[in-house]
């Protein structure tokens, strides 16, 4: 019964933490795809300077630690530009280049995967590059990185924890914060360990629906 009250009494900060958590993670990815598809289109390009610059953006985010990137785009970026960048804002962009780092080689390995014939075949029937890769490339590149990209949002929800480090009140930092008032610490994480669960569990199983669906 004990646990049952405390359950009650943290119940409402945890659904707000978890609220924030999905909120960050739904407009990140939205981002994120918009950066991957920008960049996986540069990665593939025949120019070399798109190559090196999105070569260059995919190696800073997916080789510094999430956490730097986080204390570096709201600490850091301010006292040097003498900027004021609201939290909320701070880690979405965090957590959107990060996850667009990693979403730029799911676009470039799914239009990669296309068969070369499908671009050869558009062209030589007049269809300029940029129609091609609209009517033919991406919608079939897409159908193959619908599980990635769902798997990416999972990876990215998981990720929103260490936002905790900059004050963004989201579901690991309402933990945090109802332990510093009631120190129970063991039920408070079991807690939000539930929570993550549920919400991971829930893009899983819809991940695996898909990729169902789309092998059908």
């Amino acid at each position: 019964m004990e646990i049952l009250t405390l359950l009650k009494q943290s119940l409402p900060s945890l659904l707000s933490g978890a609220y924030v958590t999905l909120q960050i993670t739904a407009i990140s990815l939205v981002i994120a795809t918009i950066i991957g598809l920008s960049f996986g289109m540069m990665s593939i390009s025949k120019n070399k300077i798109l190559k090196i610059v999105a070569t260059i953006y995919v190696d800073i985010l997916r080789g510094t630690p999430l956490i730097v990137q986080a204390i570096f785009i709201y600490f850091a970026i301010p006292a040097a530009f003498d900027l004021k960048i609201p939290v909320f804002v701070a880690g979405v962009l965090c957590i959107s280049l990060n996850a667009g780092a990693y979403m730029v080689e799911i676009f470039r390995a799914g239009i990669m995967a296309v068969d070369k014939g499908q671009m050869e075949a558009a062209r030589s029937l007049g269809l300029p590059y940029g129609k091609t890769m609209k009517l033919v490339i991406l919608p079939q590149a897409i159908r193959n990185m619908i599980p990635a990209i769902i798997n990416q949002f999972i990876i990215s929800l998981k990720d929103t924890s260490l936002l905790s480090v900059i004050g963004i009140r989201e579901l690991t930092q309402s933990g945090e914060i109802i332990i510093a008032t009631n120190y129970r610490v063991f039920e408070t994480w079991s807690f939000i360990a539930i929570f993550y669960f549920i919400m991971i569990m829930t893009l899983t199983y819809a991940a695996r629906y898909v990729e169902r669906r789309l092998q059908r």
